[in-house]
């Protein structure tokens, strides 16, 4: 695992090294590849310090820096790959990236539980100020808020559909900095949604309840798109011909589907996955 911990380290260089490759791609932009490397540094650097004194539960760091590596490359793969250009030309494209955020790396960096691994990368000085933080009134008050289930929830329902909105999601065509405001809000509500519903303290019933709420609500924003005859958003119109050979109003539908299919499909999952132990707890003790 010491090998994972130094491909983290690299990661960073290698997003950078890559200035060429797909038709008019330049490179990851700074303000998306500078975070991600210092994040993948800051957890390299404190996941080898902390398997250095971990004897009895190196097993379990392991299998978290695992699925966080997984975490990494979604959101490698949606932010510093040339899909990430190609979403200025295909609306499916965009879709995919939207989709390897909010229901990859996300979900993925909340199972993996990063921050206490990432404090180790610190002096004991500033690891225990900056442990201090979650631990005090406000800060703990404020993590309670947003990730209440049912505000999480809605929350993440809203940064979906006010995105959509052709006004708003043609201004984040045209300009990095909205572009940049809608990953960071796609993003930052899907780690609040996810660590509501994976949370150790979380009710399984309303987990399962906001899960299949959120398949509902995503799903029929990606059935209007799938189902929908003309293209909703301008710049991709005016392109005439999406990549793939789509016509745009093809490409939305594409995306649309992919919104509610797959992206329906792995809420209904995770819900189910939730639930079936209690289920099965409570069939049991019915028949015991």
């Amino acid at each position: 695992m010491i090998r994972l911990a130094l491909v983290l380290a690299l990661l960073p260089g290698a997003a950078f090294a890559h200035t060429t490759g797909a038709a008019g791609w330049a490179g990851p932009e700074p303000w998306i590849a500078i975070p991600f490397g210092l994040g993948a540094l800051i957890y390299a650097a404190g996941f080898i310090r902390l398997r250095r004194r971990t004897d009895h539960g190196r097993a379990e760091l392991d299998r978290r820096g695992r699925i966080f590596a997984l975490g990494l490359a979604s959101l490698a793969v949606a932010s510093l790959s040339p899909l990430h250009a190609a979403s200025g030309r295909s609306f499916t494209a965009h879709m995919i990236e939207h989709e390897l955020l909010m229901l990859a790396a996300a979900p993925l960096f909340v199972w993996s539980r990063p921050l206490g691994v990432m404090l180790w990368a610190f002096a004991p000085a500033a690891r225990h100020g900056l442990a201090a933080i979650p631990r005090s009134r406000a800060g703990a008050g404020l993590w309670k808020l947003f990730t209440d289930p049912l505000l999480a929830t809605v929350l993440q329902a809203a940064a979906i559909w006010i995105w959509h909105l052709p006004s708003l999601f043609d201004r984040a065509l045209k300009h990095e900095g909205w572009h940049a405001a809608q990953h960071i809000s796609f993003f930052v509500t899907a780690l609040f949604f996810w660590s509501a519903m994976l949370g150790p303290r979380r009710s399984p019933w309303v987990s399962a309840f906001c899960l299949f709420f959120t398949s509902m609500v995503t799903g029929a924003l990606g059935a209007f798109m799938a189902l929908s005859e003309s293209p909703w958003y301008g710049p991709y119109a005016a392109l005439g011909l999406a990549a793939f050979g789509l016509s745009p109003a093809e490409d939305q539908q594409l995306a649309g589907l992919l919104m509610w299919v797959p992206g329906g499909l792995l809420h209904a999952v995770v819900a189910i996955a939730i639930l079936a132990p209690h289920l099965r707890e409570s069939s049991e003790a019915r028949h015991g």
